[in-house]
C-alpha cells in the first residue's frame, strides 16, 4: 500500500530549477532507495517530502498529509527524518537527543513506553555506552548512529534517511541499513538516499533513479540496474554483475578514465612548466 506519493513535483530557487515534474510512490513495509549523481536533487526531494521547502507545483501525500499545510505536530507523528548533516550546535546529552524522537507523542497513550524505546534505540544503534556523554564530544560516525537512534525511537509510518551511511565505517553502514530494513519490515515506508550503489542494490525493495533534477528511472532493482541506465546517469562506463539471482555488484571502470586523464594531463603540464 502506497502510503508517500510525490506527483509532478517541481522546485526551484528564483530562476534556478533543482526538480522537475517528480513522481515517486514508497510503500508500507519496503525500502525505496533514491540514487544518483552528486546534484541531481535527491536531498532536495527529501526536504520537500519533509515539509522543510516549498513547491513551485505538484502536491505531495504523506500518509493522507499534504506537508505543506500539516502541523509541525502531524508531520511529527507521521515522518521521521535523518539529515545528511548531523552536526548539533548545543550540548546535549546523547539519552536527551534520542528522547527529542519521543517528544511528539507526548501526553498520549504512546508515551507510556518511552523509556523502553529510548533505552531499545540506543542499544540498536550501539551507543548506549555514550547514553550519558555530552553529544559534542562525540565523533562525526557516532553523532550519526545517534541521529539514526532518535528516528528508530520517534516510530513513524514514514522515514527518511539522507545519507545515513555517509560517516560509518563498513560495519555500522551493515547495521544503519539492516535497521532501515528493520523499521521496513515493521511497516514502514523508508525512503534512504544512498551513494553506494551496491548497498542499496542489496537492501531497497525499489530504485527511483534521479538525475538533472528529474526520474531518469525506478521501479525494481532488476529494472533500475543496467549498464544502459547506470552508465548514462552517472556519465560512465558502469558494469553490472550478477553473481548470483537477485544479487547485483556494480562496477565502474577504474582508473583515470579518458576524461579525468586528460585533464590531469592538461594540469600536471602546466604544474611542470
Amino acid at each position: 500500500m502506497s502510503i508517500l506519493e510525490t506527483r509532478d513535483v517541481s522546485i526551484a530557487f528564483g530562476e534556478r530549477v533543482l526538480l522537475r515534474d517528480v513522481s515517486i510512490t514508497a510503500n508500507a513495509g519496503e525500502v525505496l532507495g533514491l540514487i544518483g549523481p552528486n546534484g541531481a536533487g535527491k536531498s532536495t526531494l527529501l526536504s520537500a517530502i519533509s515539509g522543510d521547502i516549498p513547491l513551485r507545483s505538484g502536491s505531495i501525500s504523506i500518509n493522507g498529509l499534504d506537508p505543506t499545510t500539516a502541523t509541525p505536530l502531524e508531520l511529527a507523528r507521521t515522518r521521521s527524518v535523518m539529515l545528511q548533516d548531523v552536526s548539533v550546535s548545543f550540548a546535549f546529552l546523547v539519552r536527551d537527543v534520542v528522547a527529542m524522537g519521543r517528544r511528539p507523542w507526548a501526553r498520549t497513550k504512546r508515551a507510556k513506553n518511552d523509556e523502553a524505546l529510548i533505552d531499545a534505540a540506543l542499544k540498536a544503534t550501539e551507543v548506549d555506552h555514550l547514553a550519558e556523554r555530552d553529544i559534542m564530544t562525540l565523533s562525526g560516525g557516532e553523532r550519526a548512529r545517534v541521529a539514526l537512534s532518535r528516528v528508530l525511537a520517534q516510530q513513524t509510518p514514514v522515514v527518511l534517511l539522507d545519507e545515513p551511511t555517509a560517516a560509518l565505517d563498513i560495519g555500522h553502514q551493515e547495521q544503519a541499513l539492516g535497521l532501515a530494513r528493520g523499521m521496513a519490515r515493521a511497516g514502514a515506508a523508508v525512503v534512504v538516499v544512498l551513494h553506494d550503489l551496491n548497498a542499496a542494490g542489496a537492501y531497497c525493495d525499489r530504485i527511483a533513479c534521479l538525475a538533472k533534477g528529474g526520474v531518469a528511472a525506478q521501479g525494481t532493482v532488476e529494472d533500475v540496474y543496467t549498464e544502459e541506465i547506470l552508465s548514462e546517469v552517472y556519465d560512465w562506463p558502469i558494469e553490472v554483475l550478477r553473481p548470483h539471482p537477485g544479487q547485483f555488484q556494480v562496477v565502474p571502470e577504474r582508473g583515470m578514465g579518458k576524461k579525468t586523464s586528460s585533464a590531469a594531463g592538461e594540469l600536471f603540464a602546466l604544474i611542470h612548466t
